[in-house]
């Protein structure tokens, strides 16, 4: 494959990615005061509750059903890809016409697992743009800014049509940006329908330990991610400035996010994407311990911004290695496997300082043990002399 058209390749999927997000950033701004994106942490905890089991719901769909279909559907992932958003744009003017009505609820929820169905099918698409294994973390880091930052543009229009005209002019924005993504899909490449008789890379026959081990890296990661964001959430409550603490602790984190995207392709240049992950492991314990030892709501934060980051370094570098050692064949199971897992740690991480009022030291002293054994046990694991367990020999400098 050419250089160009690899190229010509993933900026198909950027401007496709690029316009999905955008979308879906104005349905959020279009239905941010309804049941699922308004939680307010000083409510009932039921209904923060509800709204974790709500978050998970369309997992349960996705991993068992759209997963394997992904990967046996004729036409590809690139169909499954078209059929997303020319369905968003569907849901969207449904939403249009039904804002102030019960059946808006059925609806956000099939948009929510069109939306897990997407990422599952751009993340199996990833190495059909590139041109071998050494590119993945980049396109999965640039894919990742592209969210962020395209997110981010898409909100400010978003923002002002919902104050100017309301939540129907907004979805009807996001529904063109959905139209956007489809137009751009129709440019991303074909892909033969292979056997699909082998074993996916999330079953108990996971071809390599690095699989093994990188899942349960990466479980433990979404996880701390949950935890915090919901842990601080309580801790700030009744505190004068709980609101101020709690928008700058989801500003920085999500600035985490932003940073780990970016560094990730820098980082593959000299270390492989285990070793990325040791670094994901690490950095947490480090700065929760910090945390644990000084205390204090700015700590904290600090602790909820470096969590996000090492889970979006472990994202790339989890993606990369599934990408790399997994079969073709089963990929797109695989991935919703996986984001099933990912999210359900995500939930049960959350719910426990939903239900436990832990003090803010007791909860990043939890933190710090939880990355020091997880990264001892990776390190232990990925050093054994398993064949494929062992840790690759670091790139070349260029």
């Amino acid at each position: 494959m050419s250089g160009w058209k690899a190229n010509s390749r993933f900026q198909q999927l950027a401007f496709t990615h690029a316009a999905m997000m955008g979308g879906e950033a104005a349905m959020v701004v279009a239905l941010a005061d309804s049941f699922f994106f308004d939680v307010d942490p000083n409510g009932a905890r039921s209904r923060v509750l509800a709204f974790l089991l709500v978050s998970f719901a369309p997992f349960l769909l996705v991993a068992p059903a759209i997963g394997p279909a992904i990967d046996r559907v004729r036409g590809g992932r690139k169909l499954i890809v078209q059929v997303v958003a020319a369905s968003r744009i569907v849901v969207q003017l449904l939403m249009m016409r039904f804002a102030d009505d019960i059946v808006l609820f059925p609806l956000v929820f099939a948009a929510l697992v069109l939306q897990k169905t997407y990422t599952v099918s751009k993340s199996a698409l990833v190495p059909a743009v590139v041109r071998g294994d050494a590119e993945l973390v980049e396109a999965n880091s640039k894919l990742g800014v592209i969210a962020g930052v395209a997110g981010t543009i898409a909100v400010i229009p978003a923002g002002a049509l919902q104050l100017t005209i309301g939540s129907p002019a907004t979805l009807l924005y996001g529904a063109l940006l959905f139209g956007v993504a489809l137009m751009f899909s129709i440019g991303l490449p074909d892909e033969l329908r292979v056997d699909t008789h082998e074993p996916s890379a999330a079953t108990e026959l996971e071809p390599t330990v690095g699989l093994q081990l990188g899942w349960v890296a990466m479980f433990i990661l979404r996880a701390a991610a949950g935890f915090m964001l919901f842990h601080l959430a309580f801790w700030f409550r009744g505190e004068p400035n709980e609101k101020q603490l709690l928008a700058l602790a989801v500003g920085l984190s999500s600035i985490g996010t932003l940073i780990g995207n970016s560094v990730a392709p820098r980082l593959r240049r000299t270390l492989h994407e285990e070793r990325m992950l040791v670094v994901a492991l690490v950095a947490p314990a480090i700065v929760g311990l910090a945390a644990t030892i000084v205390g204090g709501p700015l700590l904290g934060i600090a602790v909820a911004t470096v969590v996000n980051f090492a889970a979006a370094l472990g994202r790339l570098s989890f993606e990369s290695i599934v990408q790399r050692d997994g079969p073709d064949t089963n990929r797109g199971q695989a991935f919703a496997q996986f984001e099933t897992r990912f999210q359900l740690g995500w939930v049960i991480a959350a719910v426990i300082p939903i239900l436990l009022d832990l003090p803010g030291r007791v909860g990043f002293a939890l933190v710090t043990c939880v990355f020091a054994l997880a990264a001892f046990n990776y390190l232990l694991g990925i050093r054994a002399p398993t064949g494929h367990g062992r840790m690759p020999p670091e790139p070349a400098p260029s």
